[in-house]
């Protein structure tokens, strides 16, 4: 159990910081009980430097977005990006500072930075779809889903790429800003053979997510259309998972299983979800897979931003879980559990 005074400092350190900040005090609730501390099956690295230069890719004629060379330098940061819902799962904007209290590693941070409500972030955003021969009915529904998906929530300076798996995976589309490309890309893609749902998100998150180098604060965030089904992964489940949280990837997970019993594999894709801050879509029909891609698209605007300097930090690559709460408990905090810290560059 978190200790009430070590939340209760976090929640005071939090509005004294807004005090300093914006020059108007800040009134802070009264804290809320912390809940027990569960253990990592978690999140993704918020520590980093601000990573240089994909600024936002450029993109060519044809609208595909290409490579610049990086250097990358160490900031002692984190940047925390979450959302916040009411019991009746409604996004809840408007909320300042002082309406949460955070613990990293167990400890207050050492200063807040910067919070502020995020709704046009810029998004690198993947969608990967299952392509296994078990999804072959539902591929049509799932394919115009995420090109209406595409169609909404792409702004100027986003950039996304589509991959399909099975037993290997599919980059049908690299990072562009093109809903045009996208959409080509989705349809070209064929449902057949085994699955290696584990081996897939890992490579996925370690190819498509880590490499990226921004100089500017981002959101990235998978959409993970499968039944959730692996039968050929070398990978473990929680070896994906360490490599979403190392690569700072949101996983939301839409399954395509519309049978009324769940079974083990719908665990996997809610625990995957959990673990890096996302959600789990479980559609009553393969209809509705749209509307889990409408739910995504609306979080994806709704998200706040709380930027920090932790204490005691220290670069060993240790994971550092993350302790974010509402001091109103009629809200629900959506958020990674934690982040890996960074090693010392060579």
């Amino acid at each position: 159990m978190i200790p009430a005074r070590i939340f209760a400092a976090s929640l005071l350190l939090v509005s004294l910081s807004a005090t300093a900040q914006t020059g108007a005090p800040a009134t802070p609730s009264a804290p809320a009980t912390a809940p027990a501390q569960t253990a990592p099956a978690q999140t993704a690295p918020s520590q980093t430097a601000p990573a240089p230069e994909l600024q936002p890719r450029p993109a060519a004629p044809d609208g595909t977005v290409a490579t610049a060379p990086t250097i990358t330098t160490f900031a002692r940061e984190v940047s925390q990006i979450f959302t916040v819902t009411d019991k009746n799962g409604r996004f809840v904007t408007g909320l300042r500072q002082q309406d949460f209290g955070l613990l990293d590693d167990n400890r207050p941070p050492e200063r807040v930075i910067k919070f502020t409500q995020q709704t046009n972030l810029p998004l690198r955003v993947g969608v990967m779809m299952d392509t296994s021969g078990s999804i072959r009915q539902r591929f049509q529904f799932e394919q115009d889903a995420a090109t209406e998906f595409f169609l909404q929530v792409l702004h100027r300076g986003d950039a996304a790429f589509v991959m399909g798996f099975d037993v290997k995976t599919d980059l049908a589309q690299d990072y562009t800003n093109s809903v045009d490309l996208l959409n080509q890309a989705i349809h070209k893609l064929r449902p057949g053979g085994g699955t290696a749902f584990f081996d897939a998100l890992y490579t996925t998150c370690r190819d498509q997510m880590l490499t990226l180098k921004e100089s500017n604060t981002v959101r990235r965030a998978l959409i993970v259309v499968s039944d959730g089904h692996d039968n050929q992964s070398r990978a473990q489940e929680n070896d994906a998972i360490k490599m979403c949280q190392r690569a700072e990837t949101i996983v939301y997970t839409i399954s395509t299983n519309i049978s009324p019993t769940k079974d083990s594999a719908d665990e996997v894709l809610r625990r995957i979800a959990d673990a890096t801050g996302g959600r789990v879509f479980f559609p009553n029909r393969i209809e509705d897979v749209a509307n889990g891609f409408h739910s995504i698209e609306e979080e994806l605007r709704s998200q706040y931003l709380l930027q920090y300097r932790p204490a005691d930090f220290r670069q060993d690559g240790a994971f550092r879980p993350i302790y974010l709460k509402a001091v109103d408990q009629r809200y629900t905090v959506h958020t990674r559990k934690g982040y890996f810290a960074p090693r010392p560059l060579q």
